[in-house]
């Protein structure tokens, strides 16, 4: 009986350690891992589990190239979105090689406090991909709206900590919080780490492209591409770029409504085809110079992609100057 009860116990205080161990999560640590919803990728997975940061567990979208990957990428949503939307944006630089981690929050404001928290376990090398992958050594920051203030401060953070294999950022029609000018001028570093966008038209959503003097003022000679028409027809220009552009078929109802348009299919590739490609340049170090311009200024000396949009007698877009 002696030997059959200290079974028994010995068998309760496993369970309680394996109990204890899913409420209180170390720092960083995961879940249960969940495959995400609506994704199908040849060269890359999607994984939906919980992150603890600063004590707080958040659902996380991880995705995963088949592989070692090149980089870790932050990409968020923005205010009132989720991971979801940005399923598609996601899964394009994913598919570059580039391990994509997107953190669902609160993002009013950029959520200064959360990106400083994960910029921290980020910094410490604290955070643990699902699947058994490897938590790449090179980090690159993004986010949309609201997001790409948190990506900012974000970024800002990594920098602070010292953090010697931070490649730069990608932001999407980012809208820029108090701080935005000092975090990308850190970020950038004199121009030694590339600062990107794409940006949409002007407009109330995206507080009439209130991040455009920071971008400007970076000592950078191309910042990324602001997407205006999607083409003309007899000199009639329609599919106007829109706010969330970069949520395509993921949007929904609440994000149209608050963009006040809705996404172009046209805008949302080519948006993609420069994220992806920017993604991939800075995790491996390289330089498609198809998609960037030498001076921002003088269309003469930009790429073939940034070309087929600007350099026509009725522009598609224009370099962000």
């Amino acid at each position: 009986m002696k030997t059959h009860l200290k079974a028994a116990l010995a068998s309760l205080l496993a369970a309680g350690t394996m109990l204890g161990g899913l409420i209180g999560l170390a720092p960083g640590a995961q879940a249960v891992d969940v495959a995400c919803n609506n994704y199908a990728s040849t060269s890359s997975t999607c994984v939906n589990t919980q992150i603890v940061i600063d004590g707080e567990s958040h659902s996380a979208d991880w995705y995963l190239p088949q592989g070692s990957a090149s980089a870790l990428m932050v990409l968020n949503h923005g205010f009132s979105r989720g991971c979801g939307n940005l399923r598609g944006t996601s899964k394009a630089i994913a598919e570059q090689g580039v391990m994509v981690l997107c953190v669902n929050g609160d993002m009013t404001a950029g959520n200064p406090e959360l990106a400083a928290d994960l910029g921290d376990l980020l910094t410490q090398r604290a955070l643990t991909p699902p699947s058994g992958k490897t938590l790449p050594q090179r980090y690159i920051v993004g986010g949309h709206s609201a997001g790409g203030h948190f990506a900012s401060e974000l970024g800002a953070r990594i920098d602070a900590n010292g953090y010697s294999n931070f490649a730069g950022a990608i932001l999407f029609d980012p809208v820029a919080s108090g701080g935005f000018t000092a975090n990308l001028e850190a970020i950038s570093d004199s121009a030694t780490r590339p600062v990107l966008a794409v940006t949409a038209r002007p407009s109330v959503t995206n507080l009439f492209n209130n991040s455009a003097e920071a971008l400007v003022g970076l000592d950078s000679d191309y910042v990324g591409i602001q997407l205006v028409w999607a083409k003309y027809t007899l000199g009639i220009p329609s599919g106007g770029s829109c706010h969330i552009d970069v949520e395509g078929e993921d949007t929904d109802i609440i994000g149209i409504a608050g963009a006040t348009c809705t996404a172009n299919a046209t805008q949302t590739a080519r948006l993609r085809d420069f994220a992806a490609t920017w993604a991939k340049d800075l995790a491996t170090g390289s330089h498609t110079s198809a998609y960037y311009c030498t001076d921002a200024n003088v269309v003469a000396t930009c790429g073939t992609k940034v070309k087929s949009l600007v350099d026509l007698s009725l522009p598609l877009a224009a370099p962000i100057r």
